[in-house]
């Protein structure tokens, strides 16, 4: 996996981190979070077009994937579950991240009362969650093939996300997370209350050239 040249690989208080730091005064936190059987170079794929004025971190998820497969999930392994990650199962990961967030950004001077977030597939699950579990905390969001998780209703109820702009990218030809539940997200997304920026492009698991650039755009306001 291609990395960007200018990142750092450190180790963080029992996580595994590649940080890209900013040089501005003062830097808008962007995490990105990898998808399943990924690691902390995953998303640097994603962050070659950014505004440096962020300052990024991509943290490697808890739970290593060494009996089905290489890389590392933010979920434990649960047979007979594929792609069907729960509130439940996923939770933990998600409030670990935000000591995570806390933690990292006290230790560099970085205020992250609010930050960003980019996700893929399963991170981009792990995306929507974070946002519902602490909207208070998440300015913008990029949810990129991927998903709500299952177990979100009464969240969704309280509409933790109104307010928020949020935008959602994915493939018509995607074979891991299809089309048509990346639109039924969305809806979810929008009783949440949402506004939900879509890109939506004749690709498979991937995102397009054009949702690339669309997504750049909405990260730099």
């Amino acid at each position: 996996m291609q990395t960007a040249t200018n990142t750092e690989l450190i180790e963080f208080n029992n996580w595994t981190l590649r940080v890209r730091a900013s040089q501005s005064v003062n830097p808008r936190l962007l995490v990105l979070i990898h998808g399943w059987t990924g690691d902390e170079n995953s998303m640097w794929v994603f962050a070659r077009g950014i505004s440096s004025d962020y300052w990024m971190i991509a943290p490697r998820a808890p739970h290593a994937l060494r009996a089905e497969s290489s890389g590392f999930s933010w979920r434990p392994p649960q047979p007979e579950t594929f792609g069907r990650p729960s509130l439940e199962a996923l939770r933990p990961a998600a409030d670990g991240l935000i000591r995570l967030i806390d933690e990292y950004s006290a230790s560099v001077k970085v205020d992250a009362l609010q930050f960003d977030l980019m996700g893929f597939s399963q991170g981009a699950a792990m995306v929507n969650l974070v946002a519902m579990l602490y909207p208070h905390r998440v300015r913008k969001m990029g949810v990129l093939a991927g998903f709500v998780p299952s177990g979100l209703e009464e969240l969704i109820s309280q509409k933790p996300l109104a307010g928020k702009n949020i935008f959602v990218a994915h493939g018509t030809q995607d074979n891991m997370v299809p089309i048509d539940r990346a639109r039924a997200s969305i809806e979810l997304l929008e009783q949440a209350g949402a506004q939900v920026t879509y890109c939506e492009d004749e690709v498979g698991h991937k995102v397009s050239s054009t949702c690339m650039r669309a997504l750049e755009s909405y990260l730099q306001d």
